[in-house]
């Protein structure tokens, strides 16, 4: 580890924390934009983008962050709600994976296997960025913004599914891997209350480690069967979240590792990753893919959060959030490079996509359409009590 090189980034993240409390948008997006700048400026080799403990600190950030939305969810608004979860999340899969890869077949001229994986980089939604800017506002802890992140996990694990069932058929290590995770996920959901019951509270953090361990063995067991650590953050997220959902110190302890050191790494790489020459060169192209993403999420989520009977402003906030994408956009391009499904130019311009939709969208739903009914109150200050 060069701790020069982490002294960049960690002095990125402050720049990119000052830009997000002056202009008053989610740190989550100054980051991402930060990153993009620092990438044109600095260059990938200054930042050490590529280096292993970066890679790992961004990996371990994106598992946390999606571990702590899953464990922020009630489960008995989930039992209240798992109809709108489910409908909400499979339009917004389902309307950007067929729209998008037919845009990239048509309009751009990408053979069938290309399109196909562009359908199923666009047809994501980020957890990772919908809980971070949820936490900012305070809608993680009303249903409003459960049943979002609910819908958010249905509509990415459509995303896995797409990707592995069209170019990593199922095998014996996807059994393993399923076989394992439910086990693991019975064991976690008897042993963890007792467990934090007997032996948590004290200064050795024993929750944090053990959860630490949990997370980093069902990611190894998830990438050895050929899927992603992120995928069973979530749910050991949702099966504790009666055990530490309910712990609110364990949770701001997990917050504050979390927001204040990993995930400036996991922001600041999904920005870096964009690379503006090749993005200026087919700016057309990037532009068709990121209307693509949108409007199909338009088509999908919209109606389906009316057949909801949602509000016209928050069928339109919850519609905005569906469409961001990071997580597991940039996994599914990277996976279609690595395997000579897509070439360099076409990565390039869907992971420009991919991070504008983290942007864009969230930037459009913070200023125009924010639910201001679903705010918690803001706590007032003693003195004002006292008045």
């Amino acid at each position: 580890m060069d701790w020069n090189v982490a002294a960049i980034w960690m002095a990125l993240a402050v720049v990119a924390a000052l830009f997000a409390i002056w202009f008053r948008i989610s740190v989550a997006l100054t980051e991402i934009l930060v990153g993009v700048l620092a990438g044109a400026l600095l260059g990938k080799e200054t930042l050490h983008t590529n280096a292993a403990w970066v890679g790992f600190l961004a990996g371990v950030g994106s598992v946390v962050l999606t571990f702590l939305a899953g464990a922020e969810l009630d489960p008995e608004t989930l039992k209240r709600s798992w109809k709108e979860a489910f409908g909400i999340g499979l339009a917004g899969f389902f309307a950007p994976f067929l729209g998008a890869a037919w845009l990239a077949h048509v309009l751009l001229g990408w053979d069938a296997r290309a399109s196909w994986l562009a359908g199923v980089a666009l047809s994501t939604t980020s957890v990772a960025v919908v809980y971070a800017v949820m936490l900012e506002l305070g809608l993680n802890q009303t249903p409003f913004g459960k049943v979002i992140l609910a819908a958010c996990f249905v509509n990415d694990l459509g995303t896995v599914l797409a990707l592995g069932l069209l170019f990593a058929p199922f095998g014996p290590a996807t059994l393993v891997f399923a076989v394992g995770l439910a086990l693991g996920l019975y064991l976690l959901a008897r042993v963890t209350p007792a467990l934090f019951h007997r032996y948590g509270g004290g200064t050795y953090e024993l929750e944090a480690k053990f959860l630490l361990l949990v997370l980093f063995a069902l990611g190894a067991l998830a990438v050895w069967s050929g899927s992603e650590a992120v995928l069973p953050a979530y749910l050991v997220g949702m099966v504790l979240a009666g055990t530490v959902g309910q712990d609110h110190g364990l949770i701001r302890r997990l917050r504050t590792l979390t927001f204040g050191l990993l995930t400036p790494f996991y922001f600041l790489k999904a920005g870096s990753l964009v690379s503006l020459p090749a993005l200026l060169a087919g700016f057309g192209g990037f532009l068709a893919l990121l209307l693509a993403k949108m409007v199909t999420k338009v088509v999908g989520v919209y109606p389906t959060t009316l057949l909801f009977r949602y509000g016209g402003r928050d069928a339109t906030y919850t519609t905005l959030l569906m469409s961001t994408g990071l997580t597991f956009g940039t996994i599914s391009s990277l996976y279609g490079l690595t395997h000579g499904i897509i070439n360099e130019g076409q990565y390039s311009l869907l992971v420009a996509a991919v991070v504008a939709s983290a942007v864009v969208p969230t930037w459009i739903a913070n200023r125009f359409f924010l639910p201001h009914h679903h705010l918690p109150p803001v706590p007032r200050a003693p003195e004002e009590v006292a008045e």
